[in-house]
């Protein structure tokens, strides 16, 4: 019989002996740097302390407060209006919180990604990556370059270990272990009266490849904020853009972003395609959700394209997105003797999901008071695409398709406050300076229009026709962000890396094979690996079966002398039936 053991707690004295070089053969499995824990010492100087320094900002622990820090920092970039990206939006927070107004602005908090606090935490951890990373693959190039360290005297103190003995030479054994080992992909060789092995190098790999991922995603996020142009346009059917700077309703860049880095091209919507679920739990949701644009680049070759959410038009380094869509009423405006002073779409906000729309239709010229001056007309539009009510109270859309669209219309006369030089939105109208329209007997209610009707102004001041063309408009964003695929490369790499590094376990395996007193050989197996895992017991034990093959284990003494009793036993029985 043969006896084979597999323990993962040796068994081995209460007071360890003093330990050798071949003892702490699984001490440099980790490629991380090393520090020194001398008690003691003599005191830091300034070389000192800035190696101190170092040696903290380097240290993993540091690199994830820092990655930590990063994180939390831009919480209040994304809760708090930013300067760099609606200015206006941060006027308004600054005049409704005048209180916490001073306090943010001491703390960058308006200007969050700019900001020296936000910038420092950056670059910190840029620094400490790298630092982390040089010295990790210089230990890492010369562990690939070196060989696997030699087998410990004592191979019953390792974790996982099991023995047997053979009738083959050791130098048969230790070949086919070589060989086997090899055939698992183990860097091995023969050293002494063993064969060392290792593997699991691709564990440093990873969690080297995942730092680089992580500089590389930093790299991006630096080169697409600095760099990066967005614009939004609202286009009516029929209507055009060009991709130049005074085309654009909005538009924000990176401080390193010039204007003449634009694409070069134009394109026109040519209609505009929604559809809506028209009955169930989800009445009203959007089917149907495209564009239809012909577009140019510098060739000025017309090509034909749809554009759906979340599938942009690709034009050279520019993605043109589709994020709204709503109705521009046509109109017509007449002055007191007939004459036409305004014809077009209007477009209009929708403020809900069922596409109930305000906006604002400015005449700069079309009406003369009783002194007979000129002054400026102004109209407040609330449209719905399908009227719900009999005319009492307030109007509102049932359903966001074009099935019974009302418009309701204001009229004021007197100064729009164009002139002023100051910025106005084009879909709100001052009242300020005007005065509102007095329809019937004193009064200045809304007029609700049906398309095709006609609200006649007072005092001979025209008139405002809802034409039977009601025109839809889509808003685009084009957009140049440059880093998009250095920072998915970089994701895909760090996601990689970091699988290796967590499921791939760096292990040694060392298989001696030496001949006992008796003549037999003695065969001792047992890894180590980096940190604990049931796996490596379980490779050991099946490396020992594929081993075993080659080498059977041979009869301990007490079996083969009871096997010699049995057989002289056997013999003097023969002996005495003669």
């Amino acid at each position: 019989m043969s006896k084979t053991e597999m323990t993962d707690t040796p068994d081995t004295p209460d007071t360890p002996d003093a330990p050798d070089a071949a003892d702490t053969a699984g001490a440099d499995l980790s490629t991380a740097p090393r520090e020194d824990s001398a008690i003691g010492g003599p005191a830091l100087g300034v070389v000192g302390w800035i190696r101190w320094f170092w040696r903290q900002l380097t240290s993993m622990r540091v690199a994830l407060i820092l990655l930590f820090l990063l994180s939390l920092g831009a919480v209040p970039g994304s809760l708090i209006p930013q300067t760099s990206a609606d200015e206006m939006k941060v006027a308004d927070f600054k005049a409704a919180h005048e209180t916490l107004t001073p306090l943010y602005e001491k703390l960058q908090l308006f200007d969050v990604y700019s900001s020296v606090w936000f910038s420092a935490i950056y670059i910190l951890l840029f620094v400490s990556l790298i630092g982390c990373i040089v010295p990790r693959t210089w230990q890492f190039v010369g562990q690939l370059r070196g060989l696997p360290p030699g087998a410990p005297k004592r191979l019953t103190r390792l974790p996982a270990y099991t023995t047997w003995r053979t009738e083959a030479d050791p130098e048969e054994v230790r070949e086919a272990a070589l060989a086997l080992l090899k055939g698992r992909r183990f860097r091995s060789r023969t050293a002494g009266d063993a064969v060392a092995a290792e593997k699991g190098y691709l564990r440093e790999a990873g969690n080297l490849v995942f730092h680089l991922a992580l500089i590389v995603m930093l790299i991006a996020f630096a080169w697409g904020v600095l760099f990066k142009s967005e614009g939004g346009k609202l286009i009516v059917e029929g209507e055009g853009f060009s991709n130049t700077l005074s085309q654009y309703d909005d538009f924000k860049s990176g401080s390193q972003f010039g204007v003449d880095e634009l694409e070069p091209f134009s394109f026109t919507l040519d209609t505009f395609t929604g559809t809506y679920e028209q009955s169930g739990p989800q009445r009203g949701t959007p089917r149907t959700f495209e564009a239809a644009v012909t577009y140019s680049q510098a060739d000025g070759k017309d090509k034909k394209a749809v554009i759906r959410v979340n599938e942009p038009l690709k034009i050279g380094d520019s993605k043109v997105f589709l994020l709204a869509h709503g109705y521009a009423p046509v109109v017509t405006v007449k002055d007191g003797k007939g004459k036409t002073v305004f014809h077009g779409a209007v477009p209009l906000l929708p403020i809900d999901n069922n596409v109930t729309s305000t906006g604002a239709i400015k005449v700069m010229d079309g009406y003369r008071n009783k002194n007979g001056e000129k002054e400026q007309l102004g109209f407040q539009a609330f449209f719905v695409p399908t009227f719900a009510g009999d005319g009492q109270g307030s109007m509102f859309s049932q359903f966001p398709a074009l099935d019974f669209p009302v418009m309701a219309l204001t009229g004021y006369y007197g100064s729009l406050g164009v002139d002023s030089g100051l910025p106005q939105n084009v879909y709100q109208l001052d009242t300020s300076k005007m005065t509102q329209f007095e329809i019937g007997e004193g009064t200045g209610v809304a007029k609700r229009l049906r398309p095709g009707e006609t609200m006649t102004l007072p005092d001979g001041a025209g008139s405002i026709t809802f034409e039977k063309e009601i025109k839809e408009w889509a808003s685009f964003q084009v957009t140049q962000q440059p880093g998009n695929g250095l920072a998915l490369t970089g994701a895909v790499a760090a996601i990689a890396g970091l699988t290796g590094s967590l499921f791939i376990q760096r292990r040694r395996i060392w298989i001696r094979a030496v001949r006992g007193e008796d003549g037999v050989t003695v065969v001792e197996m047992a890894g180590l690996g980096r940190g604990e895992s049931a796996k490596l017991p379980e490779e050991l034990a099946d490396l020992a079966v594929a081993l075993t093959a080659q080498a059977p284990p041979a009869p301990e003494p007490a079996e083969a002398e009871a096997d010699a009793d049995a057989s002289e036993d056997a013999d003097a029985s023969e002996g005495v039936e003669k």
